[in-house]
């Protein structure tokens, strides 16, 4: 079927309109008309091929939230008119030992399916995003919105930055009692902050900038440490449980080591474009500490997440654009100009061909 949206002919020209098609529904599809699309730093590192092996042209997308306008014939969890929601991924192999225990993100079969830039295996080419009017997902990879219709904007960035970092406090057993760090207040640390002070957690912000302090309480954090204070990290070393470092920036890691208690763990899920230097051995072996990494999470782990932030009531921050403003918003996503997540309304995009 007919589909349109907004797409980058290459990676040093604009996102613009574009037109294409979407695969009409088949026996376990689920046709999406879209409503609201977050945007993500990734987005904009695959649009400007700075990741490599971006495909053109590229509709990025996959913090996807819509309603249901048609199902396959043995669709049996979704109905016309249900709120859902797509992430990351759309498909994997569904057959190797990662798919198997629910974690998709990691399959070894193909690999994960991208919502966009993987490859289509029913129309060929490969998969368009959520940048655009209409999508169709396998319903294994559709998840239920329980938010009320009047939170869906700021529910998109869920699919995404909820699920990042959700999986690794889920995964490392973050709870009450424990003292967890956020490093980073940005679109992925401040719904760390959320969830982890959600699940029990005595949270402190590790920033830059002071002045970050009173949005970081209100967002559920006890306080913050300026990382380039010496004074300040030095009166928190060794007392975290548990730190998530949310920074896409290479940076020295030691001092958030050091920060760890005894069998600590710091976990990365930002990917800067430069590996961090080096971190010091000797600071892993004297507290038997880690260093380890997250990818988004598993189907079955999205819905519990989209669950907890319903029963919560956590949503991201965000602020409204129409899709024509999609390149600002890159550009001031660069300059860390929003708080916390864009999210785009797709009421706005209209049919190139009218």
């Amino acid at each position: 079927m007919k589909s349109y949206g907004y797409a980058a002919p290459s990676g040093d020209q604009p996102l613009a309109p574009f037109s294409f098609e979407r695969r009409d529904p088949l026996a376990t599809d689920v046709a999406i008309d879209i409503l609201y699309c977050g945007v993500c730093h990734s987005d904009l590192h695959t649009a400007r091929a700075e990741w490599g092996g971006t495909l053109y042209p590229c509709c990025p997308g996959h913090e996807i939230v819509g309603r249901v306008s048609a199902v396959g014939g043995q669709v049996t969890r979704f109905r016309e008119g249900d709120l859902v929601g797509v992430g990351c991924m759309v498909d994997s192999c569904r057959t190797c030992p990662s798919c198997v225990a629910g974690e998709e993100q990691y399959c070894t079969g193909t690999g994960m399916v991208g919502t966009y830039n993987g490859p289509d295996k029913v129309l060929g080419g490969h998969t368009f995003g959520g940048y655009s009017k209409h999508i169709v997902v396998d319903q294994d990879f559709v998840l239920s919105i329980g938010h009320d219709a009047s939170q869906l904007a700021a529910v998109a960035p869920l699919l995404c930055a909820g699920i990042t970092t959700y999986s690794p406090l889920r995964h490392w057993k973050v709870g009450p009692g424990q003292k967890v760090g956020v490093v980073g207040l940005g679109g992925l640390g401040h719904m760390g902050v959320k969830l982890a002070a959600a699940m029990g957690a005595e949270v402190w912000v590790f920033t830059t900038s002071p002045g970050k302090a009173e949005d970081a309480a209100r967002l559920g954090a006890t306080g913050v440490v300026l990382s380039k204070d010496k004074a300040d990290m030095k009166a928190h070393m060794g007392t975290f449980d548990f730190i998530l470092n949310t920074v896409a920036a290479s940076i020295n890691l030691d001092p958030y080591v050091s920060a760890l208690k005894r069998d600590g763990t710091m976990v990365l899920v930002g990917v800067p474009a430069e590996p961090h230097p080096s971190p010091s051995v000797g600071n892993l072996i004297f507290g038997r500490r880690s260093i380890a990494g997250s990818l988004i999470g598993g189907i079955a782990e999205t819905q519990e997440m989209l669950d907890f932030c319903r029963d919560h009531n956590i949503v991201s921050d965000v602020e409204i654009i129409p899709i024509d403003q999609i390149e600002a918003a890159y550009e001031r996503m660069i300059k860390g100009d929003v708080k916390y997540r864009f999210s785009i309304d797709m009421a706005s995009l209209a049919d190139p061909a009218a």
